[in-house]
């Protein structure tokens, strides 16, 4: 069998129609497949590799890990260098309040132990998500995605969870002292990036506070610089009281985080011991990974040229079929009137070697979400393909 066959046999799927391409090299922005052919990456493994593919601190950071030792025992028992150093960086570049980092293995995995954290903390039992969100497929999480399409085949789930509209009045009023957290997405990214307005999102935590609930805000897509600034949260003039991250946290390597304050925190620690576990959570490659790319975002000008790089996208991809382009930085749906056309579009696209996808809850939506690292020669190559592959196939 050659590796395709293979991986239809042997690797669970996920879909009746994996994309299937067998990439055997990345480096930058771009990849490549067993036959040779070189494609633009839109995609950046969903928003994971914000430094591109292969960069080579974050390479080089992994070779001297490598070096030094591997996994040494069960999460938190251990002083270890890289997962030290990383929390102190990360915290460094958050607000004061957010002090205490709790590594995981992946963003679900961060939503899990922040939901158990806020319950801990408030001796409460409800939890506030949001239609349309997207937050992982855990049970927890799966609990609170926005969308029963994906729930009901899993239940029974999560009790006492409250689903409402993102960036509605009643939201904000359906918050009570009996209401533990409220987890939101600074930018809804599945449903085809909807950012609320910044009246709302400050009345969010305005409500939070005054109830006692915490907010908890998911940045596993949009945090290390996706929405131009390091945090989307800094758009708001907010701080969550728990932030979690995922993705791009690991520099492409596995790696999530639930941060809160050390008092906050702390509630994990005992009554009982062990109150949120992880054998491999914040493992040191990746951690020292991790914290190499957050060092590049912060010394290169990455971040700094996310707007300019969205303006390029917004100016270039025009065109009669396009329904609409919504955007926060370098995250980016490009709406069409179906599902139909956009996988016809996203098919032709992949054939001129420019990869991209759909969104989870707007399949009429294309996905911009590139490594920060793009150029502006890439992005007009890949926008030129777009448009090409648009007027391909109005003619079909």
């Amino acid at each position: 069998m050659n590796q395709r066959e293979l991986f239809f046999r042997h690797v669970a799927q996920t879909s009746a129609a994996p994309l299937a391409l067998e990439i055997v090299k990345a480096e930058g922005s771009r990849l490549w497949d067993a036959d040779g052919k070189e494609y633009i990456d839109l995609i950046a493994g969903i928003s994971v590799c914000n430094v591109g593919h292969r960069h080579p601190r974050v390479i080089k950071a992994i070779r001297k890990q490598l070096d030094d030792y591997l996994h040494i025992l069960v999460y938190g028992e251990m002083i270890e260098s890289p997962q030290v150093q990383y929390a102190k960086l990360l915290t460094d570049h958050l607000p004061g309040s957010l002090d205490s980092v709790y590594f995981t293995n992946s963003g679900a995995e961060a939503v899990e132990g922040a939901m158990k954290l806020a319950k801990r903390v408030t001796g409460r039992t409800q939890v506030i998500a949001f239609n349309q969100s997207y937050h992982g497929s855990t049970q927890g999480a799966l609990s609170i995605i926005g969308d029963e399409y994906w729930r009901r085949a899993f239940r029974p789930l999560l009790p006492d969870i409250l689903h409402l509209e993102h960036n509605s009045l009643e939201a904000i009023e359906a918050i009570t002292e009996r209401t533990a957290c409220v987890i939101a997405e600074p930018v809804q990214a599945e449903r085809g990036v909807y950012t609320p307005s910044k009246a709302w999102m400050q009345a969010l935590r305005k409500k939070c506070t005054e109830t006692g609930a915490l907010l908890v805000l998911d940045e596993i897509q949009t945090g290390f610089g996706r929405t131009g600034t390091l945090w989307a949260f800094e758009q708001f003039n907010i701080t969550p009281d728990i932030l979690l991250l995922g993705k791009a946290l690991g520099g492409g390597m596995p790696l999530g985080a639930f941060i809160a304050g050390k008092d906050i925190m702390g509630h994990l620690t005992d009554n009982p011991v062990l109150g949120h576990i992880t054998t491999f959570g914040g493992h040191p490659v990746c951690c020292a990974a991790g914290g190499a790319a957050l060092k590049v975002l912060l010394k290169e000008t990455l971040v700094q040229e996310v707007k300019k790089k969205e303006a390029l996208f917004i100016k270039l991809l025009q065109h009669p079929a396009i329904k609409a382009v919504r955007s926060n930085g370098l995250m980016i749906a490009v709406e069409f009137d179906s599902y139909e056309t956009n996988k016809k579009v996203i098919d032709r696209c992949i054939a001129e070697g420019v990869l991209t996808d759909w969104f989870l809850f707007a399949a009429n939506c294309l996905r911009i979400v590139p490594p920060l690292t793009i150029s502006p020669k890439e992005i007009k190559r890949a926008c030129k393909v777009i448009l090409g592959a648009i007027n391909l196939r109005s003619l079909q």
